[in-house]
């Protein structure tokens, strides 16, 4: 036989189409697909391997392996008068003439023939020596073939076992060609008619039409080949008469139709396991679809509470702002009212006065801060639960919508790991806010509140409360007017010195004032951040592990869809081509 049956450019087509289906197998073992349809596409691509398949079959001593050595031109297969082979036997290409045993019933013989890298042969044990594991593997390849060569001898020409078998691949739908062999035992023309009038009459009867028959010698075609004189090589070919069936199986592979179907089929594989694919993330991304709704609607809730707090905190803050100032306008005006002349008597009694002044400037400001700053606690509290809440609302509806889903539905690992997730964090979630001690984490807010604005050292060390702290660093200013007059300096001076004292007195307040707003604000500020941004993380820590999954898986099957679209995109130029190289 020739060569190559196939063209340069169909050559290069099998080849290009082999890496691709490859890149596209290794792609499609992402896509949680089935096992058996992931093997199908292994199957096709192995098709490719073989791209035209040949069955043998006959009776044992017909001469099969004879015939497909004389076929390929090289002595592939051992041959001998006893039954040789006695398992199913693929001959393909390979680097080097081996024999691979895969069991007692089926062996691989590889042989560097570049005719076999498009061509693979099948030879069968002999129709009388099959059993059922033999059957079983002729089953698998039969189906598979392009043309069934039936191998009969002319000296036992069509025996029961091989009127058997022929029987049996009715159902196979195959082309079978008959091929006579040992015709050179044949003396003249009109016993060859014989045989061939036989073989034709009872073959028709099986088969319901008249198959094609060609009679060979492949012992004449094997002496051909080792003969070195050229005139006795091409007598001894002439005589094998194997020419015309050499030329019957090369146009028989070459059929466009034929050609086309062998490189279309592992496309249309491919092509449905895509669809196949498409389908899945379609059921995915639906099943994803209320998960999505589920992590937006809580990385919405973290936002809007992010957003608030940052928001909420400062105008809240402001009101102790408001509060000092107040503190501090009442202070400047008992200092205008109190630092007179005509208050010269109570100016010389500083105990007086600081009472006066913790009466009049201080009043309830201690109080109002300490309830200022509770209100402020409480209200971070109460935001940090409220906010649980919502996560957990949302949790525990989306597992309600899981238990919603029909009993006894059989579920993939995803789906399995995305029902525990949400379980698993609605769980922790729930466990959270019906374990939430609103009082105790008051207290300990509060704490830490304070412990913030003692570590200033803006307030004496051993202050119990913010309101006591402030309480004594307010009520120090007054100790800047006790017993700043005396009888003496007020008898002579009186006149120019409460002037000037009651502006130092003013000045030095307002500095202290000062420096108290901006160290308590700065202090009560850094503590509420640090207190927001706590909750906020331990809020987003809780959800992460859904939301995190939710966000991989939605990434995961965007990519996805694009990569399908590439494949399904190069399938499309694939059969394009496919069509392009084997028109004729």
């Amino acid at each position: 036989m020739r060569q190559s049956v196939l063209t340069e450019q169909q050559a290069q087509f099998l080849r290009d189409e082999k890496e691709a289906l490859a890149g596209f197998q290794l792609a499609l073992a992402e896509f949680d697909l089935p096992h058996e349809a992931l093997d199908s596409l292994q199957k096709a691509i192995l098709q490719l391997d073989e791209l035209f398949l040949i069955v043998v079959a006959g009776e044992f001593n017909a001469g099969k392996s004879a015939l497909i050595n004389a076929l390929l031109g090289q002595k592939v297969l051992i041959e001998g008068t006893t039954p040789t082979t006695s398992r199913v036997t693929l001959v393909k290409w390979g680097e080097a003439a081996a024999e691979r045993i895969v069991d007692e019933s089926f062996a691989v013989y590889t042989y560097p023939l570049p005719l076999l890298k498009e061509l693979n042969i099948v030879d069968t044990p002999g129709t009388n020596a099959i059993i059922r594991h033999h059957e079983q593997l002729t089953d698998e390849f039969v189906p598979r073939s392009d043309l069934v060569l039936f191998i009969t001898s002319a000296d036992h020409p069509l025996t029961e076992s091989e009127r058997q078998f022929l029987e049996r691949i009715l159902t196979w739908g195959k082309k079978v060609v008959f091929v006579l062999n040992k015709v050179d035992i044949f003396e003249d023309d009109s016993a060859l008619q014989e045989v061939r009038d036989f073989i034709l009459k009872h073959s028709t009867s099986i088969l319901g039409g008249q198959p094609e028959l060609y009679p060979v010698s492949a012992k004449l075609a094997q002496q051909a080949l080792s003969e070195a004189d050229p005139e006795k090589r091409a007598r001894l070919r002439s005589a094998s008469r194997l020419d015309d069936l050499e030329q019957y199986i090369s146009a028989t592979l070459d059929d466009t139709t034929r050609l086309q179907l062998k490189f279309n089929n592992p496309l249309g594989v491919a092509e449905h396991l895509a669809e196949q694919a498409g389908q899945s993330l379609s059921i995915q991304s639906e099943a994803l679809g209320e998960d999505k709704v589920t992590a937006a609607a809580l990385e919405a809730v973290i936002t809007d509470y992010e957003r608030e707090l940052h928001s909420e905190l400062p105008p809240r803050l402001a009101e102790i702002e408001n509060i000092l100032h107040r503190l501090e306008q009442r202070g400047l005006d008992f200092f205008d009212s109190t630092m007179r002349l005509t208050n010269i008597k109570n100016l010389m009694r500083g105990d007086k006065i600081r009472a006066q002044f913790e009466k009049q400037v201080l009043t309830d400001v201690p109080q109002q801060i300490e309830e200022q700053v509770q209100r402020l606690i409480d209200w971070l509290v109460q935001k940090d639960l409220r906010e649980w809440q919502q996560v957990m609302g949302y949790l525990q509806r989306r597992r309600a919508q899981n238990l919603e889903q029909v009993v006894g539905e059989s579920y993939g690992p995803r789906e399995t790991r995305r029902r525990e997730l949400v379980d698993s964090v609605g769980k922790t979630v729930q466990t959270i806010v019906e374990s939430y001690d609103r009082n105790k984490e008051a207290s300990e807010l509060a704490a830490s509140v304070e412990t913030a604005v003692a570590q200033t050292a803006l307030l004496e060390v051993g202050a119990v409360g913010l309101g006591t702290l402030v309480a004594v660093a307010v009520a120090s200013s007054s100790l800047d007017i006790t017993g700043i007059l005396a009888a003496s300096s007020l008898a002579i001076l009186g006149f120019f010195v409460i002037p000037f004292k009651r502006k130092q007195a003013k000045d030095n307040f307002k500095e202290k004032m000062l420096t108290l707003r901006t160290k308590l604000l700065s202090a009560l500020t850094t503590q509420f951040n640090h207190e927001s941004e706590n909750a906020i993380a331990r809020l987003k820590d809780g959800v992460v592990p859904y939301t995190r999954y939710v966000r991989t898986e939605r990434e995961r099957i965007e990519q996805a869809e694009i990569t399908l679209a590439s494949l399904k995109k190069k399938l499309s130029e694939l059969r394009a081509r496919s069509h392009a190289v084997t028109i004729k």
